[in-house]
């Protein structure tokens, strides 16, 4: 418990001098947004989109069908249909 405010502390302490204490005409935080603001910046963000865009387009229909699967939405074959009795069809192994 004493390590965790000590850790809490600190966060806060460092969250206060990033937007208190200035580094020569701007604070910390300044800083990150003059650079984040820059066009070299934006031109990243945006290849970054172009790259990533099919993947994370491909990544979201998997965790749809996946849920859709699961939840057993549309097709009634999900975790909640059927009544169980698939276990009890099986045969022993002798």
């Amino acid at each position: 418990m004493i390590r965790f405010l000590l850790y809490v502390a600190l966060a806060i302490g460092v969250a206060y001098v990033a937007t208190t204490v200035p580094l020569g005409k701007r604070t910390l935080v300044g800083h990150i947004r003059a650079i984040w603001q820059t066009e070299e910046v934006q031109e990243l963000k945006e290849g970054v989109k172009e790259k990533a865009g099919p993947a994370v387009e491909r990544l979201e229909r998997g965790v749809k069908a996946g849920y859709k699967a699961a939840t057993g939405e549309g097709d009634g074959s999900g975790s909640g249909s059927g009544s169980g009795s698939q276990a009890e069809a099986m045969p022993a192994r002798p």
